[in-house]
């Protein structure tokens, strides 16, 4: 069984890394780093710039990172790359709001997972589709109470012990293919 290190304080994208790379007989070990994140509209400069820093704060081992961007496609790509700011300030009902007069009730948030060692740095990213809510449904924070897929708010799924996703849909999936087959 291989072992990667993952950069994150995040138990819930542990459970999801675990359950897509579990097939593939990789173990994720937590490794929980102080990161700061520079803002930006671009996801994968984000994405690239966590990945840098927790490499050097990893003191150079391979490492894995994972971010998400979340767009409201009624807002024009809304929060984007600020979701984790935007969840402290917004109530659930705050983004039930934002789309109250808006015929189209789409949310989505791309998965960003990007490897780093030494020579190589891999990034895999993908997109899914959900929508806002007509009310909060659910724990966790507010946008995981209205983001719904599959007719489940992320907040019900959690509740039930589930995952939002088919864990073998998920962008860790594709990247433990990757790592598995990497020498």
């Amino acid at each position: 069984m291989r072992e990667l290190l993952f950069a994150t304080g995040n138990e819930r994208k542990v459970r999801e890394a675990q359950a897509g790379c579990q097939d593939f007989g990789i173990k994720i070990k937590q490794l929980g780093l102080n990161i700061d994140e520079i803002q930006a509209h671009d996801p994968i400069k984000i994405s690239l710039q966590k990945a840098e820093s927790a490499f050097d704060l990893a003191g150079r081992q391979p490492v894995v990172i994972n971010d998400t961007s979340w767009a409201i496609y009624a807002l024009n790509g809304f929060p984007g790359g600020y979701m984790k700011d935007i969840t402290e300030w917004f109530a659930a009902e705050d983004f039930i709001n934002l789309v109250a007069n808006k015929t189209d009730r789409r949310i989505s948030f791309t998965e960003t997972v990007i490897y780093k060692d030494v020579k190589d740095t891999k990034v895999f990213s993908r997109e899914y589709v959900g929508e806002i809510a007509k009310r909060p449904r659910g724990e966790g924070n507010s946008i995981e109470q209205v983001a719904e897929f599959g007719g489940l708010t992320i907040g019900e799924s959690r509740a039930l012990g589930k995952f939002s996703h088919d864990p073998k849909d998920y962008i860790w999936h594709e990247f433990a293919e990757w790592f598995s087959q990497k020498k």
